[in-house]
């Protein structure tokens, strides 16, 4: 793993789940992509469909087309697989090497921080829906007071003059 790139810049929103690609996992477990798929297959009963899937063609293509460090996939005849959080510790069980058994740890923590950021953001917008509501109670509650002053602020009617002189 290139010390410039964080574990959080890799973990994508595919499906509604937050995953690692098999390219990505295989570099933080320090195998060739090619090893990791081929210990998934032999072990496939350890992925079920929500540990890991298969991505479709038009889900590469936007992967490929948003992030530039997987420039490299737009080639490969293979549609890369997605990890799970579950699907990367799994998958650092069954490589068995030391290196992948302590990188699962950085990548649960990963996990466990962007799952902990997207909590304290839900939080702020609630907070931010609260007071979008408060406002647009004194909004309205203003613009009644509004209304009411408007009549008090106009000039009042001219009366009419009377006429100086004798008048038939």
């Amino acid at each position: 793993m290139k010390p410039s790139k964080s574990i959080e810049s890799i973990i994508l929103t595919i499906r509604g789940q937050r995953v690692i690609l098999d390219t990505d996992l295989a570099e933080l477990y320090g195998v060739t992509t090619k090893r990791l798929n081929e210990q998934v297959k032999r072990n496939v009963d350890r992925f079920p469909e929500d540990f890991a899937f298969r991505l479709s063609g038009e889900e590469k293509l936007e992967v490929v087309t948003n992030c530039d460090h997987l420039a490299k996939l737009k080639f490969s005849p293979q549609n890369p697989t997605a990890f799970t959080e579950h699907g990367a510790i799994m998958a650092a069980t069954i490589l068995n090497s030391a290196e992948a058994v302590a990188m699962s740890v950085f990548v649960v923590r990963a996990f466990v921080k962007m799952r902990e950021q997207l909590a304290a953001s839900a939080e702020i917008m609630k907070r931010l829906a609260r007071i979008d509501h408060s406002l647009l109670k004194h909004d309205q509650a203003l613009s009644v007071i509004w209304q009411q002053i408007q009549p008090l602020l106009a000039p009042p009617p001219a009366s009419p003059k009377r006429r100086i002189g004798f008048h038939p």
